[in-house]
């Protein structure tokens, strides 16, 4: 089977013509312990379409037949079958080699279990009836706080994680679950974390409660409307044979009304508050997630036309099959949000339901630090078992992108959510977590850097980096890379590394199928969200827009020549009058919000999508996922006061004003959470510069220091940000407690309304 990519892979010119991924010195991805094994060859030099050549595949020599449109330098992919391994006879005294190593494992069924690793010793307890037995284990050398490491405990290769506070040589005690029921103890690790773990199968409770209600004034057959069952808000169809005034039943499953209360502050704030009346509810027809808008009266909003206060559109990405089975199609698109569905539940790979609503239910009210462990536990059940294979990547420290996006692109959805082993080739090391680490961090650097031309910082945020619209002129096979970089941040989210490359706002929120409205316009673009906001008052003022002579069309800058782009449909020979306003402004948002870079994006969706499953982001928000992404920041409050500006009303006084005074004393009690929320709330983005807030920027590329900007309370109730600015609007609150309420509220319901209710 063979796949070709366009772009030339990077090596000398002098590279021999037997290089395959299969030796230590050559790069690319390898299945280890698979039925059959994926190489990745470079067709040789003086080498034309239908001439044979060799390669080395394992241990053996094969012959690949040049494809009729390859060229000499391009890469392809062929898979062979697997090496013939001759079993070695059973060890009889001592621990199998290949327990918990990279290849090997334990012998078939019907065979005996492997033995205990020679660093696990049994605790015996003569006061445990009948409880799990438990087990010291010593800690190898070279294993690391955090790192995970192979042992072999009653026939169950398991991998344990080494404690923070604790090094080679020291001894843990664990109580290694048991294996699942009617499961073979020669099977192998039951997953990456070991035993069955978090992913128990466990039969759903599908018990239901019934409820009755009356189909409300005004909603006709076919139509939905909104209600609370049970405490939880859920979106009803009315019947076809159904009329206002009558009155219908439906089921819920009991998980979904016995919804547990928040565990923290935010949750808490974010359940009893909306913002721009968006909400995300539960559909009972099919029990999916769908997000609905409440108009003044309480019932669903059905107006369809644009709306500047109350419209909102989410991406809706559709999978088609590709003609290469590892590599899906899809549709982007931007539809209102009332449109935008997506499940609330995750089938495992043996199709059994892994996560539900009640689970999810359950995760959205936890703090971050807890929402981010049920996450990464949930990864953990969808990780290929060790004993099904892994992949080792090698790659060239001198060629790290162009290895790493041949290898990455290789794999297929599976191998995607297999554990990675890497290396660097001609380099000493074993992977224990540290290559991967500098793998990940290495490889975001350099595809995020603006001279790669795929990204470029923000107009509106110098720290934030936006897809490049003129991407497909600075790069070769400029869509490859956003599909790689979309597999690298779901396959970093999978595993728990970090991203280096803080994205603008609303990436974030089409990565969770947010709404986007048109005040997400500001932090794209300040200069045309202002510009379209004076002709909206133009238009509601009366004034005949007509006579500004515009049409549906746009202009785009690249490489310095201006290209007019047509928003809609012969958007040229249409004019734009008061009439087709709404749909004007309609047209603007979507263009700047998705369809200018909608080629790239869709990759990118494509590729986050190819690792981690939709339903299981729907617990975070977006200032969430750019934390679970990027990391928790380190935040200097010293440095963050000596930087800081005071303008308006506090522009004589500065910080010795009584409510700056009660701000830095708020924000000091903050937790580091709250403390990158608010930096959020303000900056638009919890990066922090690497040489701290004294070179902060603005939206100009100046330095535009955080700043504390005093108003009337007369002015506004809740503190405000301007992102271009970093500065926040901070009311003159008569008390400490007031203060604290309202910037705790203010900082929290930025991302308040799109949350489950």
């Amino acid at each position: 089977m063979f796949k070709k990519f366009g772009r030339k892979k990077s090596g000398s010119d002098n590279e021999k013509s037997t290089t395959g991924v299969s030796t230590n010195g050559s790069p690319g991805a390898m299945s280890v312990s698979g039925g059959n094994t994926v190489f990745r060859v470079t067709v040789p030099d003086n080498v034309s379409p239908g001439e044979e050549f060799q390669v080395y595949a394992g241990s053996r020599i094969v012959r690949v037949r040049c494809p009729p449109d390859s060229r000499p330098g391009q890469s392809l992919q062929i898979t062979v079958p697997a090496d013939p391994v001759t079993a070695p006879p059973p060890p009889q005294h001592q621990a199998s080699p290949g327990s918990g190593g990279v290849a090997g494992g334990p012998p078939g069924p019907g065979g005996p279990p492997p033995p205990d690793s020679s660093n696990v010793r049994k605790i015996n307890d003569p006061n445990n009836r009948g409880g799990a037995a438990a087990y010291m284990v010593t800690i190898p050398e070279g294993v690391r706080g955090g790192h995970q490491f192979p042992v072999t405990i009653a026939g169950q290769q398991l991998m344990v994680t080494c404690p923070q506070n604790a090094r080679p040589g020291m001894s843990v005690r664990i109580v290694p679950p048991p294996p699942p029921e009617g499961t073979d103890l020669t099977r192998g690790p039951q997953g990456p974390m070991g035993g069955n773990g978090a992913g128990s199968s466990k039969p759903k409770d599908d018990k239901t409660q019934l409820f009755e209600v009356e189909v409300p004034t005004g909603v006709m057959p076919g139509q939905p409307f909104a209600l609370l069952a049970g405490g939880v808000r859920v979106l009803v169809t009315c019947p076809s044979n159904a009329s206002p005034g009558q009155r219908i039943r439906f089921k819920l499953p009991l998980a979904i009304t016995q919804k547990p209360k928040p565990t923290n502050e935010a949750a808490q704030i974010k359940l009893s508050y909306d913002k721009d009346g968006w909400q995300r509810t539960i559909r009972v027809s099919d029990m999916k997630f769908q997000w609905i808008r409440l108009d003044d009266s309480g019932d669903v909003d059905t107006n369809t036309r644009f709306h500047v206060q109350k419209s909102a559109y989410v991406r809706k990405l559709e999978f088609r099959p590709g003609d290469d089975p590892r590599i899906r199609t899809g549709l982007l698109t931007l539809v209102p949000a009332s449109d935008a569905v997506v499940d609330s539940k995750i089938k495992s790979a043996d199709n059994r339901d892994l996560v539900t609503y009640s689970d999810i239910a359950n995760a959205q009210v936890k703090a971050f630090e807890e929402k981010a462990q049920w996450f990464q536990d949930t990864c953990a059940q969808l990780c290929v078992e060790w004993n099904e294979g892994h992949m080792r990547m090698n790659v060239r420290r001198q060629f790290l992108l162009g290895d790493s996006v041949d290898a990455v692109m290789s794999l297929s959805r599976k191998d995607l959510r297999k554990l990675w082993r890497f290396e660097f080739i001609g380099e000493m090391g074993i992977d224990a977590g540290g290559l991967a680490r500098e793998w990940f961090q290495l490889v975001t650097e350099e595809i995020f850097d603006p001279d790669m031309g795929l990204w470029q910082s923000s107009a509106a945020n110098q720290m934030c980096m936006e897809i490049n619209p003129a991407s497909e002129y600075c790069c070769e096979d400029h869509l490859v890379y956003y599909r790689f970089l979309g597999r690298v941040m779901g396959k970093a989210l999978f595993d728990r590394q970090l991203v280096a490359g803080h994205m603008v706002q609303h990436l974030y929120k089409h990565i969770l199928g947010w709404p986007v409205n048109f005040g997400d316009l500001e932090m794209v673009d300040e200069e045309y969200y202002n510009n379209l906001k004076q002709l909206e008052t133009m238009a509601k003022d009366g004034e005949d827009i007509e006579m500004l002579c515009l049409d549906f069309t746009t202009t785009q800058e690249v490489m310095g020549t201006k290209e007019e782009i047509e928003l809609i449909r012969d958007g040229a020979n249409i004019e734009v009058t008061n009439e087709n306003f709404p749909e004007y402004m309609e047209a603007c948002l979507k263009y700047r919000m998705l369809d200018r870079v909608k080629p790239q994006l869709n990759e990118l969706l494509l590729g986050f999508f190819d690792v981690i499953p939709e339903p299981l982001l729907t617990i975070f928000d977006f200032q969430e996922l750019e934390l679970l992404m990027c990391g928790m920041p380190v935040i200097d409050m010293d440095d963050w006061k000596e930087h800081t500006e005071y303008s308006g009303e506090y522009d004589d006084i500065g910080g010795d004003h009584q409510s700056c005074q009660w701000f830095w004393e708020v924000v000091t009690e903050f937790d580091q959470e709250m403390k990158a929320r608010l930096l959020q709330f303000v900056t638009g983005t919890s990066g922090v510069p690497s040489r701290g807030f004294g070179v902060l920027q603005g939206n100009d590329g100046n330095i535009r220091k955080f700043t504390v900007h005093g108003v009337a309370l007369g002015v506004c109730l809740y503190p405000r940000a301007h992102t271009c600015f970093n500065r926040i609007d901070l009311p003159m609150y008569e008390s400490r407690a007031d203060l604290q309420e309202k910037l705790k509220l203010a900082v929290t319901m930025v991302a308040t309304g799109f949350d489950i209710e």
